[in-house]
């Protein structure tokens, strides 16, 4: 390809001018001697001032791309063909020192997680100051340009960050020092891989819009990587949908997400919940089969044999590059023929939530006690789960989610005066002390499967050894009882003798949510169960949990970030802030309104895959620390309907606005229901530092 010339799909690139052109880019890592392919002739470019996203399932070669745009390989990868090039420079022609130079002056990286991309024993300072030396500034200067850095990214004080350790930072502060650190050099082309996995929507939100401003101001080109469609929705220009290490459908991120040409995009689409769709209206799409594996030969079509419209062509013949508009194309021989895509089935059984009251926690308090002081973690929770109920709990890290959930497990006791009930009698504290039963009817499913299998058991051990535990059977028995669970988990009678480590990671969810069931438990508590899966392997566990709800009329305590997610499974909702329970309702009630206003920020704060438009209320400042919290109501330090003199000083109660709908707040139902704008000067907060312990 020369520096300006048409490619197969039609569109006029100019290498000269891009600020990254990647041309029929191959590569593969080197595995035992092997060199087995990653990716396969990918092309695509990003223009100065643009953002341009990359989708698709892990695995498919995003990030190799993203590493392989800034020569950041490790030691066995190899490029077998293709170049990268920035402005008119080949980056596959660079020595060793022209890369660092071009890296340290004209191209920057910020990597998924920021605790792993800083040096946990330097302080911030110095590590901020660092990138600026290496631009040739001396000691005193650097020191006072990573001052103004930290001022650039919005983050308050940053005098007093200066003079920290990163594990005194919270994960939205650490990753805007990140930022902070990539933008040293001005970059004309930023590289994100996942920058705000694992970031509380309202954090996310922020470093989007500081991301966004920045490009605007810098003009810089923008590679974005993200799981998150909704993000690359409101974030990028244009969008390229890779599979298989093939860019397999490109064009702006309206057309592909509005008018989907290829299978994939299509099957990825459908994975996601989306446009207020419930598990009472249809399942969800979950893409049947895996990813092929790393070094598969995959002559023609790389997605044939996932594929619900496929043909013996698209298995003999390569698919050409068919334009769907000027700026749209895609890799597909029918594109044509998408409507014949089966539709995702019909919920035809819909659970009737029970009157009974399975679990209750009544004034349930759980105070924590560190460096001689107290630490009250909840605060009075009233809750309860009805038979086949599913419990949304909602809030941002450190509201006392996930430490409501061990309360409630008996991993911590709680407070004396509360009381956790099991059909209307009491439990004991501690799960050491409660009755067999109890222990059975309440069981979890943890967020990352990893942490929570043996690794060195095989499947049907790990089975075995809770079914024999939580329900007293024993040989022929329990063994039988654990291939009766795996099959209802979708697992096959191979998967049993398999080991956690040699599953992929929505089997492995699967073998944890069939230990949990393994006792016919009556409670289930889901603490962020998909948020580290792909989205279609997320719809197939989020398909599975509700069909389980359907057939045993099991409760869950569902606990997620994301909250489209919640809408999707969750018959009612908690919102929780610094170990309160600010608003309760039906998941109709929550998303309908009015709305505490807490609540009503996290839901602006969710970007939609959908393009509605956006009035997002930011939340200055971070939650507050339970050790200390604000007078009167907790949340009024960061509230956008403060009312002086009366929010700081009295704490509201708890009162029904609605039949099943309460809110914790001070205002009337129409001072609530009166539409919030937010200015643009305001949109940015910048970010309060904590006090240094």
């Amino acid at each position: 390809m020369t520096s300006t010339e048409i490619t197969e799909s039609g569109h006029v690139s100019d290498a000269e001018t891009a600020a990254l052109a990647i041309e029929d880019l191959g590569l593969s890592y080197v595995v035992r001697g092997t060199p087995r392919a990653v990716l396969r002739g990918v092309t695509f470019e990003v223009r100065p001032g643009e953002a341009y996203g990359l989708v698709g399932e892990s695995g498919c070669g995003k990030s190799t791309t993203a590493y392989a745009a800034l020569r950041y390989l490790p030691g066995n990868g190899q490029i077998d063909g293709g170049r990268v090039t920035s402005n008119g420079q080949e980056l596959t022609a660079m020595s060793a020192r022209e890369l660092r130079e071009f890296r340290a002056r004209q191209a920057s990286m910020v990597f998924q997680d920021p605790v792993q991309a800083v040096n946990p024993v330097l302080k911030i300072g110095r590590q901020v100051a660092e990138a600026f030396e290496v631009m040739g500034q001396s000691r005193s200067e650097a020191k006072k340009s990573a001052l103004a850095a930290l001022h650039r990214v919005r983050i308050a004080s940053p005098e007093s960050v200066m003079e920290r350790y990163p594990y005194q930072l919270s994960g939205g502060m650490l990753q805007r020092v990140v930022i902070a650190m990539a933008l040293a050099c001005d970059p004309k082309l930023l590289v994100l891989d996942e920058p705000t996995t694992g970031l509380d929507a309202t954090v996310e939100a922020e470093v989007l819009d500081l991301v966004r401003d920045l490009r605007s101001e810098l003009n810089s080109a923008i590679l974005l990587i993200a799981h998150n469609l909704g993000v690359i929705r409101t974030m990028c220009d244009r969008v390229g949908v890779m599979y298989a290490g093939r860019i397999v459908e490109e064009g702006t991120v309206e057309e592909v997400f509005d008018n989907p040409s290829h299978p994939y995009t299509v099957g990825l689409l459908n994975s996601i919940p989306r446009q207020g769709l419930r598990k009472t209206d249809r399942e969800l799409f979950a893409i049947p089969g895996n990813l092929p594996q790393i070094g598969e030969p995959l002559p023609t079509c790389v997605y044939v044999d996932r594929c619900p419209i496929a043909t013996e062509k698209c298995s003999t013949e390569v698919p050409p590059i068919v334009p769907r508009s000027d700026d749209h194309w895609t890799r597909c021989h029918f594109p044509d023929r998408l409507d014949e895509i089966p539709e995702p089935h019909e919920v035809n059984e819909v659970v009737e939530v029970g009157t009974e009251e399975v679990v209750g926690i009544n004034h349930v308090s759980k105070t924590f006690r560190q460096r001689g002081h107290d630490v009250p973690a909840l605060v009075s929770v009233d809750l309860g789960f009805a038979e086949g109920e599913t419990l949304g709990l909602v809030g941002e890290s450190g509201s006392g989610k996930s430490t409501l959930a061990k309360t409630m497990l008996g991993v911590h006791e709680a407070d004396e005066g509360g009381q956790i009930t099991l059909r209307g009698r009491p439990m004991a504290g501690k799960a050491t002390k409660r009755v067999e039963e109890s222990i059975r009817s309440i069981q979890m499913v943890f967020q990352n499967p990893d942490s929570a299998l043996n690794r060195s058991w095989t499947v049907r051990r790990i089975l075995t050894r809770s079914i024999t535990r939580l329900t007293g059977l024993k040989g022929e028995e329990a063994d039988k009882r654990a291939v009766e669970v795996a099959e209802a988990m979708r697992l096959s009678p191979r998967h049993l003798d398999m080991r956690p480590r040699q599953l992929s990671g929505g089997l492995k969810q699967r073998v944890a949510i069939a230990r949990a069931f393994a006792g016919d438990p009556n409670v289930v508590v889901c603490d962020e169960p998909t948020s580290a899966l792909d989205v279609s392997v997320q719809a197939a566990i989020l398909n599975l949990l509700a069909t389980l709800q359907r057939d045993d009329r099991t409760s869950y305590l569902f606990i997620s970030h994301d909250i489209s997610v919640v809408r999707y499974l969750a018959d009612r909702i908690a919102v929780m802030y610094v170990g309160r329970i600010m608003e309760l309702g039906t998941t109709d009630h929550i998303f309908d309104g009015p709305n505490h206003p807490y609540t009503e920020a996290l839901l602006s704060a969710v970007p939609s895959v959908d393009g509605q438009a956006e009035n997002r209320i930011p939340l200055s400042g971070e939650i507050p620390s339970p050790a200390n919290p604000p007078s009167g109501c907790v949340f009024h330090t960061r509230c956008h309907r403060f009312i002086e003199g009366l929010c700081e000083v009295t704490e509201p109660e708890m009162r029904e606005i609605a039949p099943g709908h309460s809110i914790k707040c001070h205002l009337t139902v129409e001072q609530l229901a009166e539409p919030v704008v937010i200015s643009e000067k305001d949109r940015l907060p910048e970010i309060e530092a904590e006090p240094i312990d």
